[in-house]
């Protein structure tokens, strides 16, 4: 069975490790709100995102679980303020995701036009056992 898991761009910016198809990491996986992901990949999509990975802070007291990326799909959209807003704050514009699969994640992605670098999703498997001698990386 794999999962889907959300990576954010700026978390593996601050303090990530890069990683690869074919890898086995150690995150700590946090369960994902739909909502929260709705305007960024869309709302179907968004319903697939089983989990998120983080780093800072809300991870305390949950053991890490291991996982071998299956899949990596780099995810941009667009900003912007909302119709009728009264800040100037950006958020992601519904329907502008623009999604690319690649073999590496190092938190940086090829500006695309018109779009910037939100984060990843990621397929996954669970590992249960290492084989004696495989570290699990990432972080």
């Amino acid at each position: 069975m794999t999962l889907t898991i959300w990576v954010d761009d700026w978390q593996m910016r601050c303090c990530g490790g890069s990683f690869e198809t074919g890898d086995v990491v150690s995150w700590t996986l946090l369960e994902a709100d739909p909502e929260d992901y709705a305007d960024v990949v869309g709302s179907e999509r968004a319903g697939a995102i089983d989990f998120r990975e983080e780093r800072h802070g809300q991870e305390e007291g949950r053991a890490p679980t291991s996982v071998e990326v299956v899949g990596i799909v780099e995810v941009h959209c667009r900003y912007g303020v909302p119709p009728g807003a009264t800040g100037k704050v950006n958020y992601p514009v519904p329907g502008s995701t623009v999604l690319i699969p690649v073999e590496k994640a190092d938190g940086w992605a090829k500006a695309e036009p018109d779009v910037s670098f939100a984060g990843y999703l990621v397929t996954a498997r669970r590992v249960l056992d290492l084989p004696e001698g495989t570290a699990a990386g990432g972080r």
